[in-house]
């Protein structure tokens, strides 16, 4: 992978595999054994196709489309969640992601104990976490839940919790999905300032977000996906407004 670059995909494909008329009990078998109706039959759905993403490292890249189109996908292929079905994909440097809500946590730990278990995991030592704790804390607004179980936190202190941790240990690439729209207006506008800080600090970034507005002023380019393919990308404002116009 060329040195310059964060994020390298060629020629992605990602086939998810379903089963249609899947039986589950005795009855059923015997129904469609009188009617014969197949047990099961194997589908394919895919949901990307010869994705090509090529991020360079302090870019901000912005995957916009309507539901369905592939953009969770790849950003689960890139994070290394999913294996891709045929391509390649290379990131350089620490990778974190804010995929999903609660993704990583463990619910019956307290706050405080996801915090250390996760930034174990994303590799930071124990004086590392230690010196950068109060901080994490302080991000997400959480003091007072910080050593309560995260079985009675609400979806948008987990989001807050996930997002603070993932955006102060430092990472090289930072993968976030649709979560930080469950945050609050206050807590939404300090992650867009932390998204800014962290890209003049070289942290690259790949959004996910229907929040078109935040696209515009996070990224500077922008990928529209459209039923698992690339149909456009380019500056972030032109991909919007040609999207937004599709969409009239």
């Amino acid at each position: 992978m060329d040195a310059s670059l964060a994020i390298s995909c060629r020629g992605v494909t990602k086939r998810f595999y379903y089963y249609q008329l899947r039986t589950t009990t005795l009855r059923e078998v015997f129904i469609r054994s009188v009617t014969r109706r197949p047990i099961s039959m194997r589908s394919e759905l895919f949901t990307l196709t010869d994705f090509d993403l090529s991020v360079r490292r302090g870019d901000a890249v912005g995957l916009i489309g309507s539901n369905g189109s592939g953009k969770s996908t790849a950003l689960r292929l890139i994070a290394g969640i999913y294996g891709p079905t045929a391509g390649t994909i290379e990131t350089r440097g620490r990778v974190a992601a804010v995929l999903e809500l609660g993704a990583g946590f463990h619910h019956e730990l307290t706050g405080a104990e996801n915090v250390a278990f996760y930034g174990a995991v994303l590799g930071m030592t124990r004086k590392g976490l230690q010196a950068r704790f109060d901080e994490i804390v302080d991000f997400a607004g959480l003091e007072a839940f910080i050593d309560v179980p995260m079985k009675y936190y609400s979806s948008g202190m987990r989001a807050r919790l996930a997002f603070a941790v993932n955006a102060n240990l430092d990472p090289d690439v930072l993968l976030i999905d649709e979560v930080l729209a469950v945050g609050d207006a206050e807590f939404r506008q300090r992650c867009r300032e932390r998204l800014q800080q962290l890209r003049r600090d070289g942290c690259t970034l790949l959004i996910v977000s229907h929040d078109l507005e935040n696209v515009v002023d996070t990224c500077s380019r922008a990928v529209w996906l459209d039923k698992g393919a690339m149909r456009m990308e380019g500056p972030a404002e032109a991909v919007v407004d040609a999207y937004r116009l599709s969409a009239s």
